[in-house]
């Protein structure tokens, strides 16, 4: 991972700072994971804010292997 000075405004900075330590994140983290977000608003412009987060919610459990599959239909075995 690149590492990169940037300027912020502290009112940005002092935000983030208390939305990291809310949600167990680093300042870079919190502030990644905002990134992220407006990236697929940007890109997809119809979607809610919901559905975004619940969508990064379950790809990081997915990442994790938190994620089974379900059997919705068992098989007999013939």
């Amino acid at each position: 991972m690149a590492t990169s000075i940037i300027r912020l405004d502290k009112k940005l900075i002092a935000r983030a700072s208390k939305q990291a330590e809310a949600q167990n994140r680093t300042l870079s983290q919190q502030i990644e994971h905002w990134i992220k977000i407006a990236q697929i608003a940007e890109d997809n412009p119809d979607l809610p804010y919901e559905f975004i987060k619940q969508a990064l919610a379950a790809k990081a459990e997915r990442d994790n292997g938190k994620m089974f599959p379900y059997p919705l239909f068992r098989r007999d075995p013939q």
